[in-house]
């Protein structure tokens, strides 16, 4: 098993992601896309963000592998969800959630062997992952899954 804080990723402008600044917080890491059907709950997610500010980190990891709805670059991800959406939580650097070059952080969330809790697949873009604030995988909830949903923020009342 490995601990969730040790895991490495960057932000979507390149500089390192810290997991670890993150212990005492929940964390919900959602794999994003700019062209997808579920691209309005970047919405929900940057509410979510706003209200539980204290509690909880949003983590939006822009992923392409989903019908090809995420194919921009750094800056034009960066600007839709800023003008479309005011997104002011963490975005990381474009991702594979999934098949041979899946980034480790997805590893982790999806291998049993690596979280210790259980293991899933990444059916669509704006699936959810939520991590409490021990590092240790609560649940994962799938696209149709509001972030507003109380199955999530049951965790964070």
């Amino acid at each position: 098993m490995t601990s969730f804080y040790n895991l490495k990723i960057n932000s979507l402008t390149g500089q390192p992601i810290a997991l670890t600044d993150f212990k005492g917080k929940h964390i919900l890491i959602v794999n994003v896309a700019s062209k997808c059907g579920f691209t309005p709950q970047y919405k929900d997610l940057q509410a979510l963000h706003e209200r539980y500010k204290d509690q909880l980190v949003i983590i939006g990891a822009p992923c392409n592998q989903f019908g090809g709805q995420e194919p921009g670059d750094a800056d034009d991800i960066n600007a839709f969800c800023e003008l479309n959406y005011g997104v002011t939580f963490l975005l990381t650097e474009k991702v594979d959630v999934k098949g041979k070059n899946q980034h480790p952080l997805y590893q982790w969330l999806t291998q049993k062997e690596e979280n210790g809790v259980k293991g899933s697949s990444v059916k669509w873009n704006f699936q959810k992952y939520l991590i409490d604030q021990d590092g240790q995988l609560i649940d994962y909830f799938y696209s149709l899954t509001k972030p507003s949903s109380s199955k999530i923020t049951k965790h964070l009342n």
